[in-house]
């Protein structure tokens, strides 16, 4: 039971590491990612995470924006879009082998990052034109929160956090609390996961 609780959110010092490579591929773009034990789905792009990066690059047309991936993993939302987007990308986890992952895959897949070891946004100054996140939802409601509703500090005005999030782990819930700050908008819904897209407008 600890071993489970051990999660992709926490740093175990002590998990064996076993390296192994993920491919995925969008339109000409072809990238080869590194993944690990202890980060989130080791083994395979999660679907949730393919269908916020494809939803997202089929409705953002402008390149050159500043782009936040928040609780990066291994990187594949951030250095995907940064890459087909021609874009200047911050990564930032608070987990040490998912950043060292995410420095080894921005090198590999030739995208100029900056990696930020953070708390979620502890360590974060910058605002940002875009916001990405497949949030931790087994660190609990409060840290989900904090990620979604703290990324309205560091978006520039018009800019805009994008998410993912299933049905069953309460995204209506979640899209109601969103709406007191931002103008959300439900971008694409498929297998029980919901793109939502937040935009920070002052009203």
């Amino acid at each position: 039971m600890v071993i489970f609780l051990e999660h992709y959110f926490t740093n175990n010092q002590n998990l064996k590491s076993e390296l192994r490579q993920i491919t995925y591929e969008y339109n000409n773009y072809k990238f080869i990612f590194s993944s690990d034990n202890g980060v989130f789905s080791k083994n395979k792009v999660d679907y949730g995470s393919r269908l916020l990066v494809e939803t997202l690059l089929k409705n953002v047309i402008k390149v050159n924006l500043n782009i936040l991936d928040i609780g990066c993993g291994y990187g594949y939302l951030g250095i995907t879009i940064a890459k087909i987007l021609k874009s200047s990308l911050t990564m930032a986890d608070v987990n040490k082998r998912a950043l060292h992952l995410a420095k080894m895959n921005s090198h590999d897949n030739k995208v100029d990052a900056q990696i930020i070891e953070s708390n979620i946004y502890d360590q974060i100054t910058q605002t940002f034109d875009i916001i990405v996140s497949n949030p931790p939802i087994r660190a609990g409601k409060e840290v989900v929160y904090q990620m979604l509703l703290g990324a309205f500090d560091h978006l520039k005005e018009h800019g805009e956090l994008w998410f993912v999030m299933r049905k069953d782990q309460g995204v209506k819930s979640t899209i109601k609390v969103l709406n007191e700050k931002y103008e959300t908008t439900i971008m694409a819904k498929d297998k029980g996961f919901y793109i939502v897209k937040a935009q920070k407008i002052y009203r």
